[in-house]
């Protein structure tokens, strides 16, 4: 008999709904890794660096040809690796955010991105977050979740995230980015953001942290 597959919880939705918090604290009740896809773009961006999504495809490739994403721990506590060495803080970066959103709608970006996350999802029970991991990544995932909330609250709750680690917060800058960033994962040819099928929808916008954790629990528990 072959062994069976690790269990995969995919959570999708748009910039600041509170997937990755989620996520982790979902993976920390679990058990298992907290894969933060988001965070492998922005760390390819951070580290090819401004324009790299203008590069030919040749290059592109040989370049990601020398990255190795792999994870290690559990819950908040996983670390996501490139090539061995935990990622900076700088990828969180409104500017590397924008460099990561251009990068991940070229092809072969896309494509070595879907085969690592695949690779992971085949050795490690995980959670994964992002925008097309229940409709393109894990379409046979056991557990597929799409997470919303309107544009006006999750820039608030970027605002608060900012002011809380006493960072400047432009409430309305924040809002034109978010509104910039759903009009290019909406509207793009390749993997555009939508539910899954079969994807349960929580709409946050009016319900706390310990809110969706408990409605995600609750429907991956059933």
């Amino acid at each position: 008999m072959p062994s069976a597959a690790p269990m995969i919880v995919t959570l999708d939705g748009p910039a600041g709904v509170g997937k990755s918090t989620l996520a982790s604290r979902l993976a920390g009740e679990l058990g298992i890794a907290f894969l933060d896809t988001g965070a492998m773009f922005r760390a390819a961006a951070f580290t090819l660096g401004d324009g790299a999504w203008d590069w030919t495809q040749g290059i592109l490739q040989q370049k990601l040809g020398d990255f190795e994403f792999t994870l290690r721990g559990s819950g908040k506590d996983t670390e996501l690796l490139l090539n061995g060495s935990p990622m900076s803080a700088d990828i969180r970066t409104e500017q590397v955010g924008r460099w990561a959103s251009q990068l991940a709608v070229v092809p072969s970006v896309r494509a070595y991105m879907k085969m690592a996350q695949i690779f992971l999802g085949q050795v490690t029970p995980l959670v994964a977050e992002g925008r097309d991991m229940g409709t393109v990544v894990f379409p046979g995932a056991a557990h597929k979740f799409f997470l919303d909330a309107d544009p006006e609250e999750r820039a608030r709750r970027r605002c608060g995230q900012l002011t809380a680690q006493g960072k400047p917060a432009d409430f309305d800058a924040i809002l034109a980015a978010i509104r910039e960033r759903d009009d290019l994962d909406r509207n793009r040819s390749i993997a555009p953001l939508r539910p899954a099928e079969g994807a349960v929808v929580v709409d946050t916008t009016h319900l706390n942290e310990d809110q969706v954790l408990a409605q995600v629990l609750a429907a991956v528990r059933a």
